[in-house]
């Protein structure tokens, strides 16, 4: 019997449409593994933090807060986050540096609170007189009065990361000894707030608002007499090579805050938001203060080291002469943000309340 073959043009057909099957199955195949790939790809991404800020690249602030935290960060994340950090005001300015963050310029930003004058009026009372001694006392106490929603409300444009402060600031002259508050009169003295300038004010001087990264040359050229500001900012701007003279007088302390671009950090996965989150609030706020401390003792000794006069007045509020002037620049300024329709006067006794929970 003769064995029946298929005819050719069918034969051609069915091996055609075996070829095609199998190079679906193998198309199909690589396109879930692409796929499969692709997501794993995703998920190890880097995303880049910007980090702006006016402090110098050798100074504490960066050098031991700032870049610890962006190593922290990085290695805790296995580099799915990288943090690079912008200082010296090289990325924004040193009083826009909150508003850059909010508005996604970068995206995170420190500055002093009072770079910006009626911004934060709330959280500025906590840089009234009497009410901090150290830098680890102020950053406690503001960072209590954010986590318990006392002065939350003014930073709800960002998501704020954590709350840092200065030592007391005193006053720092060149060959002009400040006793006291007449001392001060017809001297330009740069106030870093709008507090501290009242007080400045109040005992008789002339304030003078600019950012940190302008006093050195200021100085020099005589635009300024003398300014204020704690011992660290003393040293990191270099200014303790001009100024001789300092009256070491906790009559204010600087807020300051570390905060991100809500929208930057609610485009994270969980996983990185814990990360960020982590590294957040009591913790970073202690660290910070440890920090501030260290350098104000570093910077004052330095400066009795070379000889510098120092007066010490270490309860002006309740020295004869420093009282009346020190009271009045309290009370103008709780005055003024009761007139912007805010409960100061609640919110200065919260923070005599976090003051005395975090003395240390």
């Amino acid at each position: 019997m003769m064995k029946k073959t298929l005819p050719t043009s069918m034969a051609f057909s069915m091996a055609l449409a075996a070829l095609i099957g199998f190079t679906g199955c193998s198309q199909s195949n690589d396109t879930a593994n692409d796929a499969a790939n692709g997501d794993a790809a995703s998920s190890k991404e880097t995303t880049t933090l910007r980090f702006a800020h006016f402090w110098p690249a050798t100074s504490a602030t960066h050098t031991d807060v700032f870049e610890p935290w962006a190593k922290k960060v990085e290695e805790e994340s296995n580099g799915r986050l990288k943090v690079e950090i912008f200082p010296s005001a090289t990325l924004t300015k040193a009083d826009a540096a909150y508003d850059a963050a909010a508005k996604g310029t970068v995206d995170i930003g420190s500055q002093l609170q009072g770079y910006t004058n009626g911004r934060f009026p709330l959280t500025q009372i906590t840089e009234l007189p009497g009410l901090s001694n150290s830098a680890t006392q102020m950053n406690c106490m503001l960072q209590t009065l954010y986590d318990d929603g006392v002065i939350s409300s003014e930073y709800e444009d960002t998501h704020l990361l954590f709350m840092m402060g200065t030592g007391p600031g005193g006053i720092h002259t060149i060959d002009k000894p400040i006793r006291k508050p007449e001392d001060l009169k017809g001297l330009r003295i740069r106030r870093p707030s709008a507090i501290a300038g009242d007080i400045i004010e109040a005992a008789g001087g002339t304030p003078v608002g600019l950012p940190a990264p302008d006093l050195y040359t200021s100085l020099q050229r005589g635009v300024l007499d003398g300014l204020s500001l704690p011992w660290d900012a003393t040293g990191s701007f270099k200014l303790i090579e001009l100024v001789n003279t300092h009256t070491n007088m906790p009559f204010y302390s600087s807020a300051i805050m570390v905060t991100m671009n809500k929208d930057k950090y609610e485009s994270l996965p969980d996983d990185l938001k814990k990360i960020i989150d982590d590294n957040s609030g009591k913790e970073m706020a202690a660290i910070a203060g440890e920090v501030f401390d260290g350098e104000d003792a570093k910077f004052m000794a330095e400066a009795k080291a070379k000889g510098d006069i120092m007066i010490d007045i270490p309860d002006p509020l309740n020295d004869p002469a420093w009282k009346a002037p020190l009271e009045a620049g309290t009370q103008k300024y709780l005055k003024d943000t009761e007139a912007l329709g805010l409960d100061a006067q609640t919110v200065y006794q919260k923070a005599k309340e976090a003051s005395a929970a975090c003395q240390s």
